[in-house]
């Protein structure tokens, strides 16, 4: 099951990359890019969810996959005279706001 999962995982790494320009681009909005990412990197990756066994370590993964595309995608932040990341919280705020907002989502990753 796992090794499933991390194949997912590679196959939601290579859907950001084949679109990697678009997340790049500074002319497209990053509420276009979530939207983007929500409609197609995430649906690769929870494509057949609700066949897992999902353990502590598997929704780990999951999370720390969704927060490194959701981190390219918004980029640092811009605080106090010095560019930071964000936070987790950050990105978890974030990613609640939009799955109440999106009525298809496969799956919602919880801890």
């Amino acid at each position: 099951m796992e090794e499933e999962i991390k194949e997912r995982i590679a196959l939601g790494n290579k859907a950001f990359f084949a679109n990697k320009k678009i997340y790049q681009s500074k002319l497209i909005s990053k509420n276009a890019k979530l939207k983007l990412y929500f409609s197609v990197i995430r649906p690769v990756v929870t494509y057949a969810c609700e066949t897992w066994i999902l353990k502590e370590t598997i929704i780990n993964r999951l999370m720390v996959f969704e927060r490194k595309i959701l981190r390219k995608i918004l980029g640092p932040t811009y605080e106090n005279g010095s560019w930071r990341i964000k936070t987790n919280q950050e990105l978890d705020k974030l990613i609640k706001h939009k799955l109440h907002q999106s009525a298809k989502v496969r799956m919602v990753w919880s801890y």
